[in-house]
């Protein structure tokens, strides 16, 4: 299965302290990944290091083969090719919601205004929210502005989909309906890695678990090894917190 993203040897201080420390882990074409780990842990500013939200202190990172922290790659196009979900889903609230899946593509993609329509919609739809294509922002409960959020960014139309969290700032009613949208995307074959505390989701749909602790990969591999039979003391303990069942 084809690398998509390859990270070596990734450090990211701020200041004197060191939070993520010689990180390598790769991302499959078609596979669902998920970072694993207490809050503080390093993942979310894995995630952001990935797009470049945060700038690696050091280290390597390999879209389809090339280094583009080599000075030599544009970073605003490396980023289209990843879409990103965030936790507090930061869609604009003055754009209605087929404004706010067409805006990138105009804007950055340079889509005229008709393919851009057509294309949020089609996503809107997949999501289950083309019926509210014209309502405001404001309007939505959480669960619908995170599944907003995931057309807006699969309007882009990515490689490759990060999720910082994306159900952990919702009402436990909504979480469902933001999880059975990632199982379609993760059914049909789309790249993903997802930064969750959904362990049921990194057991029942992931394809690779990775566990971290204070800025480490302690562990990582199929997520019947990770959950049934951890190696390591660290991965152990958290999944003891954790798990309910």
């Amino acid at each position: 299965m084809e690398t998509v993203i390859d990270i070596k040897h990734l450090n990211k201080s701020f200041g004197q302290r060191e939070v993520l420390s010689d990180i390598n882990f790769s991302v499959r074409q078609g596979e669902v990944s998920c970072l694993i780990g207490s809050s503080g842990s390093g993942k979310s500013t894995l995630l952001r290091c990935i797009n470049l939200l945060e700038t690696p202190s050091a280290g390597e990172i390999f879209y389809r083969g090339e280094n583009i922290l080599d000075g030599q790659h544009d970073i605003l196009t490396y980023r289209t090719h990843l879409g990103m979900v965030f936790q507090q889903f930061n869609l604009f609230e003055n754009l209605n919601v087929l404004d706010n899946c067409t805006i990138g593509q105009i804007k950055v993609l340079k889509k005229d205004k008709e393919t851009a329509e057509k294309l949020a919609r089609h996503f809107l739809e997949e999501v289950g929210m083309a019926d509210f294509a014209q309502a405001r922002v404001t309007q939505l409960s959480g669960g619908q502005k995170q599944r907003v959020a995931i057309a807006r960014a699969l309007a882009m139309e990515p490689d490759v989909l990060l999720f910082d969290e994306p159900t952990s700032a919702l009402d436990p009613e909504m979480v469902g309906e933001v999880l059975r949208v990632m199982k379609d995307l993760a059914k049909r074959g789309m790249t993903m890695l997802v930064v969750t505390h959904e362990m049921d989701f990194a057991r029942d749909v992931a394809d690779h678990v990775v566990f971290m602790d204070k800025g480490l990969i302690v562990e990582e591999g199929a997520p019947q090894d990770i959950f049934n039979n951890p190696k390591e003391e660290r991965t152990r303990a958290f999944l003891s917190r954790v798990l309910t069942n």
